[in-house]
């Protein structure tokens, strides 16, 4: 049994690093990734395939979990079988392998019969080292017989949270995947995840019953990413403000609903952004015209319910934008995660309303009502809370998403979320405030929604204010000057403080909650928030990250880079990272020789398209 060390505040089980391995696995990861050294756990995740030992492994998207699993097989020389939860996953990695000059083959439904037969006869004569498949086609009996035949060393469960009921996304088939076990009794079993609390770990090993794990869990902390949660107060302009800040560059707008991605995407395009809506409800081939347009950098931004994303790996998403707030902090997380997967700066805006609380809560019970139970599952409203507790928070946000994954995070100020950056400005007169919007629940006898306070606040002269003779009260008018988004924000503000609450249905009206009165008496501190203007020059800390990069150049380079991607049909990142086109920008290298000194830029690649892009810098 390995000893526990203690690294950056987190309690790993690690193995032991196999030196006899170790030459040979820079040498490989040298010749088809471009890259002279490993990231952190890397190195001790591939040692535990090696090693024949199971293992458990959390890092963070963009933290090189792949590696861990595309390595071994090299190595050893026999091969290995990844699960994969979806078509789009597995064919996107199956694309990056390829250009790398790595052997990998894919069985799954949307492979012809020809295709199909192909896989299964490279995997027979033993000219491949990875199998992607999904749970389902892993447990068919023919399936089984070929792997009986190849006797895989290792089964990988890529997305491994899918199999614990405490996860985000569970799926029940993984639950059947332990029946592998008696198909290959001596092949060692490897869980990889990006996102998982101590619950789901634990959940995770006993459900796939690792024998004698190694455990990994890496940094959860994204320390490229910018984190903004700001009030919903005009979303549509509040997005589009995004967007700007991030010109000509990947964008992913999340939104709950389908109607919500199809509007959006339609007024983005009214408003100069070539936009496009992807959600369930379109054809397999819409879907996939605006995932190859995204991939193929042809399209920027994309507006998209949670369907889009999970196999989507461009690299070089610039910004994450959420329309409404995500029903966990795992969805976050992961959702969140797609921006800057390259390393370099991105930032991540979420728009928040308590309101969101009640659509996810009415959501959850219907889809629990038709289930045929009573109400939504008390984990999923455990989950909710969590989430509304992060948005509403005035702590770092970098450090409370580090915290809700059981890690320590050690710096007072992050420099990268909206807290530790000063933009959450909070208003002078915020009691007053409170008092005044508290006094117009109360004189309305707690009966109406947040719209109808706003308009009486306000002043409105509409219909209904003048048939009820709200008009004639003695709050009618007294925040006139509040714009009524704004007043909006401030009354989700104080349901998140517990001065006000939203009752449940489709159409909840504003009650004084029991502490409302402290708030009343000016007994309670109280700090309102208004969103405010976030500069381009404050959108992000990326500036370090173009130093001595020719830019001009970056963008011929990127340019080449789309019309190979074009003439081979696979998506842009597959032909070179960003990173690596800053780097090649940056050093300007005037051989093949120095080109395969800048990261990223592997053996397989040079051959293939060193000389274009030498040409492109010589010009």
């Amino acid at each position: 049994m390995n000893g526990r060390e203690e690294a950056r505040g987190l309690t790993i089980l690690s193995a032991m690093p196999a030196e006899a391995h170790r030459e040979s696995i820079l040498e490989h990861v040298r010749r088809h990734w471009g890259y002279d050294t490993l990231r952190p756990l890397q190195d001790e995740a591939i040692n535990a395939n090696l090693e024949g030992r199971d293992s458990l492994v959390v890092l963070p998207t963009g933290g090189g979990k792949s590696l861990c699993y595309q390595v071994p097989p090299l190595v050893h020389g026999g091969i290995d079988v990844v699960v994969s939860p979806l078509i789009s996953l597995m064919k996107d990695q199956i694309d990056g392998l390829l250009a790398c000059g790595y052997p990998a083959v894919a069985l799954h439904s949307g492979m012809s019969p020809e295709d199909q037969a192909e896989s299964e006869r490279a995997i027979e004569r033993g000219d491949a080292r990875l199998l992607f498949a999904a749970p389902e086609r892993l447990l068919t009996s023919r399936t089984r017989d070929l792997l009986r035949q190849c006797k895989p060393r290792s089964i990988v469960i890529d997305e491994a949270h899918c199999i614990s009921h405490w996860g985000h996304d569970f799926r029940p088939e993984y639950r059947r995947l332990t029946e592998l076990r008696r198909t290959l009794p001596d092949a060692n079993w490897h869980a990889f995840t990006a996102t998982a609390t101590e619950r789901v770990r634990e959940d995770i090993l006993r459900q796939l019953d690792l024998r004698d794990p190694v455990v990994l869990v890496g940094d959860c902390d994204r320390p490229n990413l910018t984190y903004r949660v700001i009030p919903r107060v005009s979303p549509k302009p509040q997005l589009l403000e995004a967007i700007r800040r991030h010109n000509e560059q990947a964008v992913i707008v999340y939104c709950i609903s389908r109607k919500s991605t199809e509007s959006i995407a339609e007024w983005l395009n009214q408003h100069g952004v070539d936009a496009a809506a992807y959600h369930a409800g379109l054809s397999a081939s819409q879907r996939r015209r605006v995932q190859d347009r995204f991939m193929q950098e042809r399209l920027h931004v994309v507006v998209a319910t949670v369907a889009f994303g999970m196999g989507i790996d461009r690299s070089d998403v610039r910004c994450v934008v959420h329309m409404a707030m995500p029903k966990s902090i795992e969805h976050y997380q992961q959702e969140s995660g797609r921006a800057g997967r390259d390393g370099l700066e991105a930032e991540c805006v979420l728009l928040y309303s308590s309101a969101d609380v009640m659509s996810w809560r009415r959501l959850m019970d219907h889809a629990a009502y038709d289930a045929g139970e009573a109400g939504a599952p008390e984990h999923q409203i455990e989950l909710l809370e969590h989430m509304r507790r992060f948005c509403s928070s005035m702590q770092c946000r970098h450090r409370s998403l580090a915290a809700y994954f059981g890690q320590t995070f050690e710096r007072d100020n992050c420099g990268a979320c909206d807290i530790c950056l000063d933009e959450c400005k909070v208003i002078d007169d915020g009691v007053v405030v409170t008092q005044k919007i508290l006094s117009c629940v109360a004189r309305l006898h707690s009966r109406f929604g947040a719209a109808h306070v706003v308009d009486v606040l306000r002043g409105s002269n509409k219909e209904k204010i003048r048939s009820m003779r709200h008009d004639s009260l003695s709050v009618y008018g007294l925040l006139a000057d509040t714009p009524a988004a704004t007043l909006q924000s401030y009354i989700d503000q104080l349901c998140d403080l517990g001065a006000l609450v939203r009752t449940s249905g489709d159409r909840p009206i504003l009650q004084l909650a029991s502490e409302a009165g402290e708030y009343l008496k000016g007994e309670r501190e109280v700090s309102l928030r208004r969103p405010v203007a976030v500069s381009r020059s404050r959108a992000g800390r990326g500036e370090a990250d173009w130093e001595g990069v020719d830019r001009e150049l970056f963008d011929r380079l990127r340019s080449i880079r789309r019309e190979l991607a074009e003439e081979r049909g696979v998506p842009a990142y597959v032909i070179f990272g960003d990173q690596t086109l800053r780097g090649l920008a940056q050093r300007k290298p005037r051989s093949l020789g120095e080109m395969l000194e800048v990261k990223g830029v592997g053996q397989r690649k040079l051959e293939e398209f060193g000389a274009q892009f030498l040409a492109a810098i010589e010009a």
